[in-house]
Formats: C-alpha cells, sequence, structure tokens
C-alpha cells in the first residue's frame, strides 16, 4: 500500500463513517491486501459461531466456497439445518456441520467441545461470531450478564477447550468484535453489569472491547502452539442482529450499511490468506491492522487486563 492511500484508509477510518460503510468497503477494496488462493482451505476444517444469519452465515458461505469444512454452530439446529440446505443450494460441493451449542451456557459450550475434540482430532479456524444485544440486563442460568457470556466467557472457554485441536493445525482463532468498542473501557469493577442503568448498546461495547484485550492476551499465550489469534470489526452491516437490536440506526443508515457478505470478508482473510499467519494478536477492519484505540495516549489498564483475564478464568474454570 503506497502512502497516499495509507492516508486516505486512514482518513476513512478515522472519519467512521465513510469507513464503516460500504462507501469504504468500495474505495478499499481497490488497494487492499490479495485475496486468499480459491483453495486455501481445501482439506482444512473450521468451525463458526452464531452461523445460521448474517455475518456468520457470510462467513460459512465464503470458507466453504474455500474449501473448508465449515461446523456451523447454532443455538436452535432447525434453524442451522434450514441455513445450511439453503447454503448447499447455492454450493453444491460444500462441506458443512451443524452443531449445537449456545454459547452463552458454558455447559453448553463444554459439551460440544467434548464431542468435537472426539470427532475430530484438528481445528484449523475457530471463528467467535455468536452475539447478542438484549435491551435489558438479564442473566444466563448460569447467572452471568448474558453479553458478557455470549461474548466473552463462552467464547475464552471455547478456545482454551479446544486449544489442544488448533494447535494440532497451528490453527487461527479470529473474534468478530465490533467498531463500538472504541467507545469503550475494560470495566473490572462491574465486569457483570449490575451497577448503574443498564443499556444495551453500553454492555455490547464494553463486551467487545473485552474480545479485543482477549484476543491479544490468547496471542501471547497461544504463540508457542503456533496458533495465531486475531480480532476484527465487520464495519457497519446489514443483519438481522442490527435491524432487530437498532432499528432506528437501521433506518438512518440503511442505505450505506455493508452487505454481509462485505461485512464477513476481512473474517474470511484472517481465517485463509498467507499474510495474518505471519503475526497475531492484531485488530483488523478492511485487510489492514487498526489501533485499539483513537487516541495514542489512551490504553487499557494493565491492572484491569488482569482482573478481565482473572474473571474469565474464575468464571469459566478454565485450567490454563
Amino acid at each position: 500500500m503506497g502512502a497516499a492511500t495509507k492516508i486516505l484508509d486512514t482518513v476513512l477510518d478515522r472519519a467512521v463513517v465513510p469507513g464503516y460503510t460500504k462507501i469504504g468497503f468500495s474505495v478499499r477494496s481497490k488497494f487492499w491486501a490479495p485475496d486468499p488462493a480459491p483453495d486455501a482451505l481445501a482439506g482444512k476444517t473450521a468451525v463458526v459461531t452464531g452461523a445460521n444469519s448474517g455475518l456468520g452465515r457470510a462467513t460459512t458461505v465464503d470458507l466453504a466456497r474455500l474449501g473448508a469444512t465449515v461446523h456451523m454452530i447454532v443455538r436452535d439446529p432447525a434453524k442451522g439445518e434450514r441455513a445450511r440446505d439453503e447454503i448447499a443450494a447455492e454450493l453444491p460441493n460444500a462441506h458443512l456441520e451443524v452443531g449445537e451449542c449456545d454459547v452463552s451456557n458454558l455447559a453448553s459450550v463444554r459439551t460440544f467441545a467434548s464431542a468435537f475434540a472426539e470427532r475430530h482430532g484438528s481445528l484449523d479456524v475457530l471463528v467467535h461470531n455468536a452475539g447478542s444485544l438484549p435491551p435489558e440486563r438479564s442473566e444466563t442460568a448460569e447467572g452471568n450478564e448474558v453479553t458478557l457470556a455470549t461474548h466473552v466467557l463462552g467464547p475464552f472457554l471455547l478456545t482454551g477447550l479446544l486449544r489442544p485441536a488448533l494447535a494440532t493445525a497451528k490453527g487461527r482463532v479470529i473474534f468478530v468484535t465490533s467498531g463500538g468498542m472504541y467507545a469503550a473501557r475494560l470495566h473490572s469493577e462491574d465486569p457483570q453489569y449490575r451497577q448503574g442503568e443498564y443499556k444495551g448498546g453500553k454492555a455490547y461495547a464494553r463486551t467487545k472491547r473485552m474480545q479485543v484485550v482477549l484476543a491479544e492476551q490468547w496471542a501471547q499465550r497461544l504463540t508457542d502452539d503456533g496458533i495465531s489469534v486475531h480480532s476484527t470489526h465487520p464495519g457497519w452491516a446489514d443483519t438481522p442482529g442490527v435491524t432487530g437490536s437498532l432499528p432506528g440506526f437501521n433506518k438512518v443508515m440503511g442505505s450505506l450499511l455493508r452487505t454481509p457478505a462485505q461485512g464477513a470478508d476481512t473474517i474470511v482473510w484472517l481465517a485463509a490468506a498467507d499474510q495474518p499467519s505471519h503475526s497475531s494478536g492484531g485488530f483488523w477492519h478492511d485487510r489492514r491492522m487498526r489501533p485499539t484505540h483513537y487516541l495514542p495516549w489512551q490504553h487499557d489498564d494493565p491492572q484491569d487486563r488482569k482482573d478481565l483475564w482473572d474473571l474469565c478464568v474464575a468464571e469459566t474454570g478454565l485450567v490454563i
């Protein structure tokens, strides 16, 4: 990327609206990093959570198109089966399997991970895509706030339990986060959001910030296993999650929203292209690594980062 295009790319990113919408996708796609090889994932195995709709479904389609056997992890098997059949009609040679797992439920995560490990000796790609944006605070049956459980605790546990399979394949882990995390900080004093007025959008941004930090922490811990870890935000895409949870935003920005396939592009690129295999722990958007804070003097407090990791270990019981 030349100096002029780097400046343009950075301006788009800092301006937010043009960078996060389909405008940014259209402009950057003219000069971004090369596509993965057409058979980049032939013979490889991928797990995608929240795979029956939106970004998860789009990711599944393109991973399968590149040759991967994709395990579509969903809460509702019937919806998963319908999505698989629809994708198979589009891609008759796709290798797709539906797996049931509620990522917000730690017992469900353990059940899925155990069954997967018994059947498969290795895992090349793990995509943490499942998301939640409830309008009111609620807790899982295990007593965890839903967005924390869905975005943080479940993915943390699943990564740890599938670590041996990922290590065998020298695989990649991808956290699908959000640009909304720029507006949040770590809240080690109240990770379960029990204090103050609960706002779904704020809970979403807080847990997305946590995902970015956990990706950095996992990258450090998994480097000796040959596993690379990345986080990425898709920009603003027209998905059922946006339509259902943020109808006002969808109404205002509708004509500028990216398609699910455009939103999933960097997820698939991180899973299949050569360049991401040479680094770990980065935060990406439109095939380029991005800063995790807009202002250079901002940072996550080291104690808050430690507290986040300790919280995940304590709540999941994962033995590291």
